[in-house]
């Protein structure tokens, strides 16, 4: 895939055209704030804590402030950047900021956003409290400082589905792709947004130590490794007090909450998930096992604040055992269908192989269906149907998942996945050998409702597929029988849809 011609090549071009891109704020906080504004008898403490609802906003207040007086020190919070430049000024701002519904604001923005409120949510949970006296800068700062990269998919939202195909699903080099892509390591990009808007200093320092400390970072990792083993790793430590120095800095808390919310948005269970949560162990002298039950606290508390959302948040994909226990999952396999179901799935089958259609309508058809592979001892099971304008994939029917899956609709064109499954009748068997890989690339709403190791996606239809069909065993291994009996049942549905067109027209 190649980059698009209107894209900047250097860090100057970059920063010319971010520097243009007004960021979207959510339309809700946006009334609460401009109010607040106008409010003559609330505090900047007050209409700092309305605010904070919005990501977006709280960015623009303290860029605009930081922009303003280049010269003074960057401010940190969102009650200093208020006092900074005044409530007629910060109307007049709020009144430069478009303000969207949810479904106006690009889905690439809003699940940067999303991960930035996650990190933030770390950050407060992990270190906040141990060092109370910067919980201002370990707040702002871990919640701003992937606000270059919201720019970024903002204003160029396929680089997003780009990044994740071709780093995640073809693994090519990080460092090579953001040349391709960017013309300009990423990281450096970020460190010089970051000082161009003035952010706070704390992400300045956050973007130096990923460019700039390689040597004292691989040297922490190498420690972190034995964390079965604290008393070791302390020893280490005193014996290279410079590496002990650096690591102890408070700034660095930022960095590790946006690596453990970043790496565990693509897997909880990936190589650089377990990096990221052995660090902060070091950083907080707490064993692996405890770090890792703190890390998926805060991931729920994260997203109970974040409420119902039709984004990806982690915390769902911790509704399945994780690591031994969601091992041994993985080695038992669901139990075979009874001679019974087999036989209500013969008849299924039968049924849906008849001549003429006896399906009157899309709704007994599809009703069929659902049958079918629930009698094939499928658990959980969604069936979807292509609208006419082919641009929304829509619930039809459901076996055991909650009531909210019968009203899921889903826009194939955010998710490769569901693009390349929509061009032709094809299966995609989830294991977890592969799971990680396109994990990224599907929609969060279906992940949260197959939480676990396996699921079987297909696309059916004569030609282009009109019906999706999602299924798992929940969770468990899926047999080579039950897999020829699925895609056999996929079989007996194109045939069926063959049929019931003959018969419609």
């Amino acid at each position: 895939m190649t980059t698009a011609p209107s894209l900047p090549r250097s860090i100057p071009a970059w920063i010319k055209a971010l520097d243009d891109v007004q960021l979207p704020a959510f339309a809700g906080p946006h009334a609460k704030v401009r109010a607040a504004l106008r409010n003559g008898e609330l505090s900047m403490r007050q209409i700092a804590d309305e605010i904070h609802a919005s990501p977006v906003l709280a960015l623009n207040f303290i860029r605009e402030a930081n922009r303003s007086s280049a010269g003074a020190n960057p401010v940190d919070s969102l009650e200093s950047a208020l006092s900074r430049i005044g409530l007629q000024r910060a109307e007049e701002l709020l009144a430069r900021i478009p303000a969207r519904e949810a479904h106006e604001i690009p889905q690439p923005l809003r699940q940067m956003v999303l991960i930035s409120r996650h990190a933030s949510q770390q950050a407060n949970g992990l270190f906040a409290a141990r060092l109370a006296r910067l919980w201002q800068e370990i707040h702002w700062g871990s919640l701003l400082f992937l606000a270059p990269a919201w720019t970024l998919v903002a204003a160029y939202p396929q680089l997003l589905e780009q990044w994740e195909q071709r780093l995640l699903v073809r693994r090519e080099p990080a460092r090579r792709l953001e040349i391709e892509l960017l013309g300009v390591p990423l990281q450096e990009l970020c460190l010089a947004l970051a000082r161009h808007w003035h952010l706070p200093e704390w992400i300045v320092q956050g973007y130096r130590l990923l460019g700039g400390n390689r040597r004292l970072l691989v040297k922490a990792l190498h420690i972190a490794r034995d964390n079965e083993h604290p008393l070791h790793q302390q020893q280490m430590l005193d014996a290279d007090p410079d590496l002990r120095r650096w690591l102890t800095l408070p700034s660095n808390t930022i960095v590790l909450a946006n690596g453990l919310a970043l790496s565990a948005h693509h897997s909880w269970g990936d190589v650089h998930a377990l990096r990221w949560q052995r660090l902060a162990g070091l950083y907080l002298q707490v064993p692996l096992g405890e770090l890792q039950q703190l890390v998926h606290q805060q991931a729920v508390a994260s997203a109970q604040a974040i409420g119902p959302t039709d984004l990806w948040h982690p915390a769902q994909a911790l509704l399945w055992p994780w690591k031994s226990r969601f091992q041994r999952q993985q080695d038992k396999p669901a139990a075979p269908p009874s001679a019974e179901a087999l036989a209500r799935w013969r008849e299924q089958c039968r049924l849906l192989l008849a001549e003429p259609s006896p399906f009157a309508n899309v709704l007994q058809l599809t009703q069929a269906v659902r049958s079918a592979l629930d009698s094939l001892g499928m658990q959980r099971v969604l069936v979807m149907l292509v609208d006419r304008r082919q641009q929304r994939l829509v619930a039809q029917q459901t076996v055991g998942l909650p009531d909210s899956a019968g009203r899921l609709v889903l826009v194939p064109e955010q998710s490769q996945v569901l693009r390349k499954l929509l061009e032709k009748p094809a299966l995609l068997n989830l294991t977890p050998d592969n799971r990680a890989t396109y994990s990224a690339l599907l929609p969060g709403s279906l992940k949260a409702l197959f939480a676990g190791g396996h699921l079987l996606l297909r696309s059916v239809g004569a030609g282009r597929p009109a019906m999706l069909l999602a299924a798992d065993q929940a969770g468990a291994p899926i047999s080579e029988l039950s897999l020829q009996a699925f895609e056999k049942t996929a079989q007996c549905i194109e045939r069926a849809m063959v049929n019931f067109a003959k018969r419609s027209a």
